[in-house]
């Protein structure tokens, strides 16, 4: 699996849904690498942002109108939108994460692991001067209370350590997994649907 999921985060093998976001971490690291970055964290995301926009430009993904009348909510990381009766659409600023990159890896693990509810980057949308990413993805009703210990079972079958509260990670891939509140796993059915998952990969997961 650990393979698997290397060949996929660098772009040399499919998941769901993951042609765009992975098109899109290629041009950054390619745009990166052809020049000098700079080396705090508030001027490297600005400069990655304005590589991204030109990835943007440059393949037609700039999405001019969003419906704000379909607004259901927002957190502090996306704002999340009704778009039809089977989907939604959620704008995330990359927010939780140091680069656009990691974001793109978060998609595309969350996509590999939990593909009923997989992301779908359609393009992006900037709002006063803040760059989102716009990603489709299915709605799910909710029909009972999450039961966070089933969570915790779930995971821990798949190799994901419970770590404190709602966070996790699977010590075999070098995978974080949190943030995992029984607002972010709703229970459809009887079934778990993971609706905002947040993923982070350690340097542990390149290795062999």
């Amino acid at each position: 699996m650990k393979y698997e999921l290397q060949l996929i985060i660098s772009g040399k093998s499919q998941v769901k849904h993951g042609t765009i976001i992975q098109a899109a971490t290629s041009y950054i690291s390619r745009g990166q690498s052809s020049s000098e970055m700079a080396p705090d964290f508030k001027h490297f995301k600005k400069q990655e942002t304005e590589i991204l926009e030109k990835f943007v430009s440059e393949n037609n993904l700039w999405i001019l109108n969003i419906d704000i009348s379909s607004y259901v909510s927002e957190g502090a990381e996306q704002k999340v939108y009704l778009k039809d009766g089977k989907n939604v659409l959620k704008l995330n600023d990359s927010i939780y994460y140091t680069s656009w990159v990691d974001y793109f890896n978060n998609l595309l693990l969350n996509n590999y692991f939990f593909p009923d509810t997989a992301y779908n980057l359609l393009g992006f949308y900037k709002e006063k001067d803040i760059l989102y990413a716009v990603v489709e993805q299915p709605f799910v009703k909710a029909t009972q209370k999450t039961d966070l210990s089933l969570v915790k079972e779930f995971l821990s079958n798949n190799g994901f350590l419970n770590t404190k509260n709602n966070d996790y990670f699977n010590p075999e891939l070098g995978i974080i997994l949190e943030d995992l509140h029984d607002e972010n796993v709703l229970t459809e059915n009887g079934i778990l649907q993971f609706i905002d998952t947040v993923f982070y990969i350690k340097n542990t997961f390149y290795e062999k």
